[in-house]
Protein backbone atom coordinates (compact mmCIF):
# COMPACT_ATOMS: atom_id res chain seq x y z
CA UNK A 1 0.00 0.00 0.00
CA UNK A 2 1.56 3.30 -1.09
CA UNK A 3 -1.03 5.81 0.06
CA UNK A 4 -0.17 5.87 3.77
CA UNK A 5 -0.46 8.84 6.15
CA UNK A 6 3.24 9.07 7.05
CA UNK A 7 4.99 12.15 5.62
CA UNK A 8 8.66 11.21 5.31
CA UNK A 9 11.41 13.65 6.24
CA UNK A 10 13.57 15.16 3.48
CA UNK A 11 11.49 13.35 0.86
CA UNK A 12 9.88 13.84 -2.53
CA UNK A 13 6.73 12.08 -1.41
CA UNK A 14 5.49 10.69 -4.76
CA UNK A 15 8.88 9.00 -5.19
CA UNK A 16 9.06 7.88 -1.57
CA UNK A 17 5.62 6.33 -1.63
CA UNK A 18 6.31 4.55 -4.90
CA UNK A 19 9.62 3.09 -3.70
CA UNK A 20 9.10 2.86 0.07
CA UNK A 21 11.52 0.49 1.82
CA UNK A 22 10.09 -0.53 5.20
CA UNK A 23 12.59 -1.85 7.75
CA UNK A 24 11.10 -4.42 10.11
CA UNK A 25 14.01 -5.78 12.13
CA UNK A 26 17.73 -5.62 12.70
CA UNK A 27 20.59 -7.53 14.26
CA UNK A 28 24.20 -6.39 14.35
CA UNK A 29 25.04 -4.79 11.02
CA UNK A 30 22.07 -6.36 9.24
CA UNK A 31 18.47 -5.36 8.63
CA UNK A 32 15.33 -7.18 7.56
CA UNK A 33 12.66 -5.50 5.43
CA UNK A 34 8.91 -6.00 5.71
CA UNK A 35 9.00 -8.32 2.69
CA UNK A 36 11.79 -10.45 4.17
CA UNK A 37 14.86 -9.14 2.36
CA UNK A 38 18.08 -9.14 4.38
CA UNK A 39 20.23 -6.02 3.94
CA UNK A 40 23.69 -5.04 5.16
CA UNK A 41 23.27 -1.60 6.74
CA UNK A 42 26.02 0.44 5.10
CA UNK A 43 24.69 3.70 6.56
CA UNK A 44 24.16 2.80 10.25
CA UNK A 45 20.64 4.13 9.67
CA UNK A 46 21.08 7.92 9.80
CA UNK A 47 24.76 7.68 10.86
CA UNK A 48 23.88 6.48 14.36
CA UNK A 49 23.62 2.67 14.75
CA UNK A 50 27.21 2.45 15.98
CA UNK A 51 26.81 -0.57 18.31
CA UNK A 52 24.58 -2.33 15.81
CA UNK A 53 20.92 -3.27 15.87
CA UNK A 54 19.04 -5.50 18.28
CA UNK A 55 21.05 -5.04 21.49
CA UNK A 56 18.91 -6.77 24.10
CA UNK A 57 20.88 -5.38 27.05
CA UNK A 58 20.00 -1.83 26.00
CA UNK A 59 16.32 -2.76 25.72
CA UNK A 60 16.43 -4.35 29.17
CA UNK A 61 18.09 -1.28 30.68
CA UNK A 62 15.31 0.88 29.27
CA UNK A 63 12.68 -1.52 30.56
CA UNK A 64 14.11 -1.54 34.09
CA UNK A 65 14.28 2.27 34.17
CA UNK A 66 10.72 2.62 32.89
CA UNK A 67 9.50 0.36 35.67
CA UNK A 68 11.10 2.73 38.19
CA UNK A 69 10.54 6.10 36.51
CA UNK A 70 10.03 6.68 32.80
CA UNK A 71 11.28 10.25 33.20
CA UNK A 72 10.89 13.52 35.03
CA UNK A 73 11.81 16.92 33.66
CA UNK A 74 14.96 18.86 34.54
CA UNK A 75 13.52 22.38 34.52
CA UNK A 76 14.12 24.69 37.46
CA UNK A 77 15.26 22.82 40.55
CA UNK A 78 14.07 19.42 39.33
CA UNK A 79 16.32 16.60 38.17
CA UNK A 80 16.38 12.85 37.83
CA UNK A 81 19.28 10.59 38.72
CA UNK A 82 19.99 9.22 35.20
CA UNK A 83 20.28 12.77 33.83
CA UNK A 84 22.67 13.78 36.61
CA UNK A 85 24.81 10.68 36.11
CA UNK A 86 24.97 10.96 32.33
CA UNK A 87 25.88 14.65 32.42
CA UNK A 88 28.76 13.87 34.78
CA UNK A 89 29.99 11.11 32.50
CA UNK A 90 29.86 13.27 29.38
CA UNK A 91 31.71 16.07 31.16
CA UNK A 92 34.35 13.52 32.15
CA UNK A 93 34.91 11.96 28.71
CA UNK A 94 34.31 15.06 26.57
CA UNK A 95 37.07 17.20 25.01
CA UNK A 96 36.49 20.18 27.34
CA UNK A 97 37.94 20.27 30.85
CA UNK A 98 35.51 21.31 33.57
CA UNK A 99 32.59 21.56 31.18
CA UNK A 100 28.88 21.62 31.94
CA UNK A 101 26.27 19.62 30.05
CA UNK A 102 22.82 20.54 28.81
CA UNK A 103 20.80 17.59 27.54
CA UNK A 104 18.44 17.71 24.56
CA UNK A 105 16.33 15.39 22.41
CA UNK A 106 18.76 15.18 19.48
CA UNK A 107 21.27 16.87 17.23
CA UNK A 108 19.06 19.60 15.77
CA UNK A 109 17.96 20.53 19.29
CA UNK A 110 21.59 20.70 20.36
CA UNK A 111 22.58 23.00 17.48
CA UNK A 112 19.67 25.30 18.36
CA UNK A 113 20.82 25.43 21.96
CA UNK A 114 24.49 26.03 21.15
CA UNK A 115 23.81 28.87 18.71
CA UNK A 116 21.44 30.61 21.12
CA UNK A 117 23.91 30.20 23.97
CA UNK A 118 26.71 31.67 21.87
CA UNK A 119 24.66 34.82 21.27
CA UNK A 120 23.58 34.96 24.91
CA UNK A 121 27.23 34.77 25.97
CA UNK A 122 28.24 37.86 24.01
CA UNK A 123 25.20 39.81 25.18
CA UNK A 124 26.30 39.15 28.76
CA UNK A 125 29.86 40.12 27.82
CA UNK A 126 28.57 43.53 26.82
CA UNK A 127 29.26 42.96 23.13
CA UNK A 128 25.77 42.97 21.62
CA UNK A 129 27.05 43.35 18.07
CA UNK A 130 28.43 39.80 18.11
CA UNK A 131 25.42 37.94 16.69
CA UNK A 132 26.56 36.26 13.46
CA UNK A 133 26.82 32.47 13.47
CA UNK A 134 29.27 31.16 10.87
CA UNK A 135 29.27 27.71 9.27
CA UNK A 136 31.08 25.96 6.42
CA UNK A 137 29.83 25.56 2.86
CA UNK A 138 28.26 22.11 2.30
CA UNK A 139 27.86 21.61 6.06
CA UNK A 140 24.73 20.18 7.63
CA UNK A 141 23.55 21.02 11.14
CA UNK A 142 20.00 19.69 11.29
CA UNK A 143 16.81 21.44 10.29
CA UNK A 144 15.55 23.42 13.27
CA UNK A 145 15.54 27.21 12.99
CA UNK A 146 19.26 27.62 13.44
CA UNK A 147 20.18 24.41 11.64
CA UNK A 148 18.21 25.54 8.61
CA UNK A 149 19.70 29.03 8.78
CA UNK A 150 23.34 27.99 8.98
CA UNK A 151 23.06 25.08 6.54
CA UNK A 152 25.92 25.01 4.07
CA UNK A 153 23.65 23.11 1.69
CA UNK A 154 21.74 25.90 -0.02
CA UNK A 155 18.69 23.82 -0.93
CA UNK A 156 17.97 23.34 2.79
CA UNK A 157 17.60 27.13 3.17
CA UNK A 158 15.46 27.71 0.10
CA UNK A 159 11.70 28.24 -0.04
CA UNK A 160 11.07 30.15 3.18
CA UNK A 161 10.95 33.67 1.83
CA UNK A 162 14.43 34.82 2.82
CA UNK A 163 18.04 33.79 2.37
CA UNK A 164 18.14 32.59 5.97
CA UNK A 165 15.41 32.10 8.56
CA UNK A 166 17.71 33.78 11.07
CA UNK A 167 19.48 36.58 9.19
CA UNK A 168 22.73 36.85 11.14
CA UNK A 169 24.49 33.91 9.47
CA UNK A 170 27.48 33.47 7.18
CA UNK A 171 28.97 30.53 5.29
CA UNK A 172 32.69 30.23 4.60
CA UNK A 173 34.69 27.95 2.25
CA UNK A 174 34.80 24.45 3.67
CA UNK A 175 38.50 23.64 3.22
CA UNK A 176 40.30 26.80 2.08
CA UNK A 177 41.57 28.51 5.22
CA UNK A 178 42.93 31.58 3.42
CA UNK A 179 39.61 32.23 1.68
CA UNK A 180 37.67 31.46 4.85
CA UNK A 181 39.60 33.87 7.07
CA UNK A 182 39.47 36.57 4.40
CA UNK A 183 35.68 36.27 4.31
CA UNK A 184 35.47 36.40 8.10
CA UNK A 185 37.64 39.50 8.20
CA UNK A 186 35.56 41.17 5.49
CA UNK A 187 32.37 40.46 7.42
CA UNK A 188 33.89 42.04 10.51
CA UNK A 189 35.10 39.82 13.32
CA UNK A 190 33.53 42.19 15.83
CA UNK A 191 30.14 40.97 14.56
CA UNK A 192 30.80 37.21 14.78
CA UNK A 193 29.57 35.23 17.76
CA UNK A 194 30.65 31.72 16.82
CA UNK A 195 31.86 29.36 14.13
CA UNK A 196 30.03 26.02 13.95
CA UNK A 197 31.94 23.24 12.21
CA UNK A 198 31.72 19.53 11.52
CA UNK A 199 35.27 18.16 11.93
CA UNK A 200 34.40 15.79 9.10
CA UNK A 201 31.56 17.00 6.90
CA UNK A 202 28.92 14.26 6.77
CA UNK A 203 25.74 14.83 4.78
CA UNK A 204 27.57 17.38 2.63
CA UNK A 205 29.44 14.53 0.93
CA UNK A 206 31.78 13.02 3.56
CA UNK A 207 34.64 15.49 3.34
CA UNK A 208 37.58 15.37 5.74
CA UNK A 209 39.54 18.48 6.72
CA UNK A 210 42.61 19.36 4.65
CA UNK A 211 45.82 19.79 6.61
CA UNK A 212 45.89 23.08 8.47
CA UNK A 213 42.26 24.04 7.96
CA UNK A 214 40.85 23.27 11.41
CA UNK A 215 44.00 24.50 13.15
CA UNK A 216 43.84 27.71 11.14
CA UNK A 217 40.19 28.18 11.93
CA UNK A 218 40.87 27.72 15.62
CA UNK A 219 43.79 30.16 15.59
CA UNK A 220 41.71 32.79 13.82
CA UNK A 221 38.81 32.33 16.23
CA UNK A 222 41.04 32.64 19.28
CA UNK A 223 42.76 35.75 17.91
CA UNK A 224 39.42 37.45 17.21
CA UNK A 225 37.22 36.50 20.19
CA UNK A 226 35.01 34.08 18.25
CA UNK A 227 33.56 30.99 19.90
CA UNK A 228 34.18 27.57 18.35
CA UNK A 229 31.29 25.08 18.31
CA UNK A 230 32.22 21.55 17.24
CA UNK A 231 29.29 19.70 15.71
CA UNK A 232 30.18 16.11 16.66
CA UNK A 233 26.70 14.71 16.07
CA UNK A 234 28.15 12.23 13.54
CA UNK A 235 31.81 12.09 14.58
CA UNK A 236 31.32 11.81 18.35
CA UNK A 237 31.58 8.57 20.32
CA UNK A 238 34.13 6.79 18.16
CA UNK A 239 33.37 7.39 14.49
CA UNK A 240 36.84 8.91 13.90
CA UNK A 241 38.77 6.31 15.92
CA UNK A 242 38.92 8.53 18.99
CA UNK A 243 36.02 9.25 21.32
CA UNK A 244 35.65 12.70 19.75
CA UNK A 245 37.05 14.18 16.55
CA UNK A 246 38.35 17.18 18.50
CA UNK A 247 40.91 14.81 20.04
CA UNK A 248 42.06 13.42 16.70
CA UNK A 249 42.29 16.83 15.07
CA UNK A 250 43.64 18.65 18.17
CA UNK A 251 40.85 21.19 18.50
CA UNK A 252 39.84 22.84 21.80
CA UNK A 253 36.24 24.00 21.27
CA UNK A 254 34.05 26.19 23.46
CA UNK A 255 31.08 23.89 22.93
CA UNK A 256 30.62 20.36 21.61
CA UNK A 257 27.31 19.29 20.08
CA UNK A 258 26.47 15.59 20.55
CA UNK A 259 23.71 13.16 19.57
CA UNK A 260 23.41 10.05 17.31
CA UNK A 261 26.24 7.86 18.68
CA UNK A 262 25.38 8.94 22.22
CA UNK A 263 22.64 6.29 22.24
CA UNK A 264 23.38 4.58 18.89
CA UNK A 265 19.79 5.50 18.04
CA UNK A 266 18.18 3.37 20.76
CA UNK A 267 16.55 6.52 22.16
CA UNK A 268 16.38 10.15 20.96
CA UNK A 269 18.94 12.12 22.97
CA UNK A 270 21.43 14.90 22.43
CA UNK A 271 23.73 17.04 24.52
CA UNK A 272 25.86 20.17 24.46
CA UNK A 273 29.10 20.23 26.41
CA UNK A 274 29.86 23.83 27.39
CA UNK A 275 33.23 25.23 28.45
CA UNK A 276 33.73 26.99 31.80
CA UNK A 277 34.41 30.20 29.86
CA UNK A 278 30.74 30.27 28.93
CA UNK A 279 29.05 28.23 31.64
CA UNK A 280 30.63 29.43 34.88
CA UNK A 281 28.77 32.74 35.05
CA UNK A 282 25.45 30.87 35.03
CA UNK A 283 26.48 28.77 38.04
CA UNK A 284 28.12 31.34 40.33
CA UNK A 285 26.48 33.77 42.76
CA UNK A 286 22.98 34.84 43.72
CA UNK A 287 22.90 37.30 40.83
CA UNK A 288 23.88 34.71 38.19
CA UNK A 289 21.95 35.18 34.93
CA UNK A 290 19.56 32.56 33.51
CA UNK A 291 19.70 30.88 30.15
CA UNK A 292 16.03 30.60 29.29
CA UNK A 293 16.15 27.50 27.19
CA UNK A 294 14.88 23.97 27.75
CA UNK A 295 13.02 21.05 26.20
CA UNK A 296 10.31 18.86 27.67
CA UNK A 297 12.33 15.71 27.10
CA UNK A 298 15.81 17.07 27.79
CA UNK A 299 17.35 14.81 30.41
CA UNK A 300 14.77 12.09 29.69
CA UNK A 301 15.55 9.46 32.33
CA UNK A 302 15.06 6.40 30.13
CA UNK A 303 17.03 7.92 27.25
CA UNK A 304 19.87 8.72 29.66
CA UNK A 305 19.97 5.12 30.91
CA UNK A 306 20.03 3.94 27.29
CA UNK A 307 22.99 6.25 26.64
CA UNK A 308 24.86 4.88 29.64
CA UNK A 309 24.35 1.29 28.47
CA UNK A 310 25.43 2.24 24.95
CA UNK A 311 28.60 3.91 26.27
CA UNK A 312 29.32 0.86 28.43
CA UNK A 313 29.13 -1.35 25.34
CA UNK A 314 31.44 0.97 23.40
CA UNK A 315 34.00 0.83 26.22
CA UNK A 316 33.69 -2.88 27.07
CA UNK A 317 33.92 -4.05 23.47
CA UNK A 318 36.67 -1.63 22.45
CA UNK A 319 34.52 -0.21 19.68
CA UNK A 320 36.39 3.08 19.39
CA UNK A 321 39.56 1.17 18.65
CA UNK A 322 37.61 -1.11 16.33
CA UNK A 323 36.33 1.93 14.44
CA UNK A 324 39.92 3.12 13.98
CA UNK A 325 40.91 -0.29 12.59
CA UNK A 326 37.90 -0.50 10.28
CA UNK A 327 38.60 3.00 8.92
CA UNK A 328 41.71 1.59 7.27
CA UNK A 329 39.86 -1.52 6.10
CA UNK A 330 37.19 0.65 4.51
CA UNK A 331 39.70 2.98 2.86
CA UNK A 332 41.47 0.01 1.26
CA UNK A 333 38.19 -1.58 0.20
CA UNK A 334 36.84 1.48 -1.58
CA UNK A 335 40.12 2.63 -3.14
CA UNK A 336 39.66 0.56 -6.36
CA UNK A 337 36.33 2.29 -6.98
CA UNK A 338 38.23 5.47 -7.85
CA UNK A 339 39.20 3.85 -11.15
CA UNK A 340 35.63 3.03 -12.15
CA UNK A 341 34.44 5.14 -15.11
CA UNK A 342 31.20 6.02 -13.30
CA UNK A 343 32.98 7.32 -10.18
CA UNK A 344 33.96 10.97 -9.92
CA UNK A 345 35.80 10.74 -6.58
CA UNK A 346 36.29 8.45 -3.58
CA UNK A 347 36.60 10.17 -0.20
CA UNK A 348 37.80 8.20 2.84
CA UNK A 349 40.53 8.14 5.48
CA UNK A 350 39.27 10.87 7.82
CA UNK A 351 36.91 8.63 9.83
CA UNK A 352 35.17 5.26 9.57
CA UNK A 353 33.24 6.84 6.70
CA UNK A 354 33.49 6.94 2.94
CA UNK A 355 31.78 8.84 0.16
CA UNK A 356 31.62 7.51 -3.39
CA UNK A 357 30.78 10.41 -5.68
CA UNK A 358 29.11 9.22 -8.88
CA UNK A 359 29.62 11.08 -12.16
CA UNK A 360 27.02 13.74 -12.83
CA UNK A 361 25.27 12.02 -15.74
CA UNK A 362 24.45 8.90 -13.69
CA UNK A 363 21.86 9.12 -10.91
CA UNK A 364 23.34 8.10 -7.60
CA UNK A 365 19.88 6.96 -6.55
CA UNK A 366 19.93 4.39 -9.36
CA UNK A 367 23.19 3.00 -8.01
CA UNK A 368 21.83 2.97 -4.45
CA UNK A 369 18.67 1.16 -5.60
CA UNK A 370 20.80 -1.45 -7.37
CA UNK A 371 22.91 -1.92 -4.23
CA UNK A 372 19.75 -2.58 -2.22
CA UNK A 373 18.62 -5.10 -4.82
CA UNK A 374 21.97 -6.84 -4.27
CA UNK A 375 21.66 -6.82 -0.47
CA UNK A 376 23.50 -3.68 0.70
CA UNK A 377 21.59 -0.65 1.93
CA UNK A 378 23.17 2.68 1.03
CA UNK A 379 21.72 6.02 -0.03
CA UNK A 380 22.66 9.17 -1.90
CA UNK A 381 23.71 12.32 -0.06
CA UNK A 382 24.99 15.67 -1.36
CA UNK A 383 26.88 15.86 -4.66
CA UNK A 384 25.53 12.56 -6.01
CA UNK A 385 27.54 10.72 -3.36
CA UNK A 386 26.87 7.25 -1.94
CA UNK A 387 27.11 7.25 1.86
CA UNK A 388 29.14 4.57 3.63
CA UNK A 389 28.95 4.67 7.42
CA UNK A 390 28.76 1.11 8.78
CA UNK A 391 28.09 0.12 12.39
CA UNK A 392 31.24 -0.40 14.44
CA UNK A 393 30.30 -4.06 14.88
CA UNK A 394 30.57 -4.78 11.15
CA UNK A 395 33.20 -7.37 10.24
CA UNK A 396 36.05 -6.75 7.83
CA UNK A 397 34.32 -9.05 5.36
CA UNK A 398 31.09 -7.02 5.64
CA UNK A 399 32.98 -3.76 5.08
CA UNK A 400 34.59 -5.26 1.98
CA UNK A 401 31.19 -6.55 0.82
CA UNK A 402 29.89 -2.98 0.78
CA UNK A 403 32.63 -1.92 -1.62
CA UNK A 404 32.34 -4.91 -3.93
CA UNK A 405 28.56 -4.58 -4.06
CA UNK A 406 28.87 -0.94 -5.10
CA UNK A 407 31.35 -2.01 -7.79
CA UNK A 408 28.95 -4.66 -9.05
CA UNK A 409 26.07 -2.19 -9.02
CA UNK A 410 28.10 0.30 -11.05
CA UNK A 411 29.07 -2.40 -13.54
CA UNK A 412 25.42 -3.36 -14.00
CA UNK A 413 24.50 0.25 -14.76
Amino acid sequence: MTDRALWHGQAHMPTSQAHRLTIKGGEGAWLTTSDGQRLLDATASLWHANVGHGRERIARAAYEQMKTLETYHVFGRFANEPALDLADRLADIGPIDGGRVMLTSGGSDSIELACKLARRHWQLEGRPEKTTIVSRETSYHGLHGYGTSIAGLEYNREGYGSQSLIPETLRIPANDIAAATAMLAAHGTENIAAIVFEPVIGTGGIVGPVDGYLAGLQAFARANDILLIADEVITGFGRVGTMFACERYDISPDMVVMAKGLTSGYAPLGAVLVSPRIADRFFDGADAPMFRHGLTYSGHATACVVAQENLDIIEEEGLVERSAHLEDVLARAVAPLADHPLVEEVRSGSAFLAGIQIVADVKGDDVAFECVRRGVLTRTIHANTLQICPPFVATEAEVELIATTIADALDSI
